[in-house]
């Protein structure tokens, strides 16, 4: 996968569990689980900014690109 999730780290910089994201989002921890393993294949805008809003993040921090 050329995509990294950087998930986890942006949780641990928050000291933040997927649990309580999972509440402030809105979004199943079923689903952020699979995002935090990276084994989605798509996330939608707004969950992205939602996360981001939470972590006080960017994208970018969360979505690393490989090549």
């Amino acid at each position: 996968m050329a995509i990294r999730i950087n998930l986890d780290v942006e949780l641990a910089k928050k000291k933040m569990s997927l649990t309580e994201l999972s509440e402030r989002v809105g979004v199943s921890m079923t689903n952020l689980s699979l995002l935090k393993t990276g084994k989605v294949k798509a996330i939608r805008f707004s969950t992205l900014e939602a996360i981001c809003r939470e972590l006080d993040c960017q994208p970018g921090d969360i979505l690393v690109y490989e090549g």
